[in-house]
């Protein structure tokens, strides 16, 4: 890969010049977010935090990433139907993760029931790194998938505009004209619309399942507002709201506040802290009715690590996309070494290999929303109080993805404007929309690249830690 920006970087009273113009561009652009003093209020907002420049990323692992979009889009389509294979794979965690076990019990009790939903809706977004090999090639390794309130499709969309206005302040021109477009809200709100039209009434509603203190909202907007340009209403409202006005008709219609919901689109019920009794309640409610999920609750159990893990074993992908041995591989490709914890002598020798060589790996538990993961030190802790005992089931063990550092200028409010080594993650979004067994959508929408100093292990935008960037194909 070629080195980038390294001379601008050395320049500090141009970057400080350059940082100002950034700045004022990024929020003429809407790179907003709420502060963290006032999250329930639009009345004093800053911008997202982003790099100066857009940093590189080489064109061949860009269109391999979004090559097997469409795959993993099937992939977690076959998984969220297998209910045998969901309940093999996620048997051993359930008694030892009290919130995969909750979201698991919702499951068991809508198959039992029958589900009464006959349109599903998968908005995902599928995050890599570039792993730096010993010969100096780089390769696409995903770290995860993420099957519920995959974030940053609208602000993704209003970053090129800054990156261009940069690059021609500096009267690179050609060097501007190289940042792809990237309008990963339009298509996710393609997705909703469908979804939307197949449920077949006009005039009902999308709620969209909002949290309270909600910084982002302004990448929730960019959805909104592709729907209301095609006459499709959101509401948003809270789990709480759910459980005192939500309920389900002898049909099982979901009506909101007397009104019927066509789709319910989550952007809150991903992390343990955020389920009362009573938002289970109304999870459970939301999922027994035949209103779409995105996602319903056997796809966000699809996304969980311990599904990605057991995904990686022989023979499992050909197993859930049977005939189809070029999706198969572009899939295989792409994931790192993982490794079960479960009780046994499988286990036992992943924590033995991890102990003696920590800086391989990551340790990971059945969480979403950034900051989870353990490494080093505390992965080594963790380890060793975890080795004797059955919690340990509740962690997978990934190995560790070791890109190439690069230079660029973070920039944050409150913060001057600083260059640091960073590495980056790509997420690829993807939607898929299916009617009973028919996959009537499959396509990828767009992507997102997030930015980060090296020194932060763990952590997205959301978590405070990586920035908004968008890739310089080399």
């Amino acid at each position: 890969m070629a080195t980038g920006w390294g001379s601008l970087l050395q320049d500090e009273q141009q970057l400080e010049e350059l940082a100002r113009q950034a700045v004022d561009r990024a929020l003429a652009e809407g790179v907003l977010l709420r502060t963290a003093r006032e999250p329930s209020s639009s009345n004093v907002v800053s911008y997202a935090p982003f790099t100066l420049f857009p940093s590189l990323v080489p064109s061949a692992l860009l269109e391999q990433a979004y090559a097997v979009q469409m795959d993993f889009n099937l992939l977690v389509d076959a998984v969220s139907q297998d209910a045998a294979f969901l309940e093999q794979t996620l048997f051993s965690t359930i008694k030892r993760d009290d919130y995969t076990a909750r979201l698991f019990d919702i499951h068991k009790q809508v198959l039992k029931e029958g589900v009464a939903q006959t349109v599903f809706l998968g908005l995902n977004r599928s995050d890599y790194m570039f792993q730096h090999n010993t010969d100096g090639s780089p390769a696409l390794k995903q770290i995860e998938i993420n099957t519920i309130s995959a974030s940053f499709g609208g602000l993704a969309s209003r970053t090129p505009a800054v990156h261009r206005h940069v690059l021609n302040v500096l009267s690179k021109t050609k060097e501007a004209a190289k940042i792809l477009s990237n309008n990963p809200s339009k298509g996710l709100a393609l997705g909703i619309a469908k979804a939307w039209e197949l449920y077949g009434s006009a005039n009902a509603l999308v709620l969209l399942i909002a949290q309270e203190k909600e910084r982002n909202i302004f990448d929730q907007r960019a959805i909104e507002n592709e729907l209301l340009a095609k006459n499709i209403h959101v509401i948003r409202r809270r789990f709480e709201d759910v459980s005192e006005k939500g309920s389900l008709d002898q049909d099982r219609r979901l009506l909101m506040d007397g009104q019927e919901v066509a789709v319910v689109y989550f952007r809150d019920g991903y992390m343990p802290n955020q389920y009362s009794q009573q938002n289970w309640e109304a999870r459970l409610l939301l999922e027994r009715s035949c209103a779409v999920k995105c996602p319903d609750i056997a796809t966000q159990l699809a996304g969980t690590k311990k599904v990605q893990q057991e995904l990686s074993r022989v023979g499992v992908l050909e197993m859930l996309l049977p005939g189809q041995p070029e999706a198969v591989a572009r899939l295989r490709a792409t994931f790192a070494g993982l490794y079960s914890l479960d009780m046994g002598a499988e286990g036992d020798q992943a924590i033995a290999e991890a102990l003696a060589a920590p800086s391989r790996f990551v340790l990971k538990p059945q969480r979403e929303g950034g900051g989870n993961n353990l490494y080093g030190e505390e992965m080594v802790q963790a380890l060793q109080q975890l080795k004797d005992s059955e919690e340990r089931a509740s962690y997978i063990l990934m190995e560790k993805i070791e890109p190439e550092p690069f230079g660029n200028c973070l920039l944050r409010p409150g913060s001057p404007a600083q260059v640091v080594q960073c590495i980056s993650e790509l997420g690829i979004f993807g939607v898929y929309v299916r009617q009973g067994k028919t996959l009537v959508m499959n396509k990828h929408v767009g992507h997102l690249l997030r930015t980060k100093a090296i020194e932060h292990a763990d952590g997205g935008v959301a978590a405070g830690v990586a920035v908004l960037d968008n890739p310089y194909p080399v």
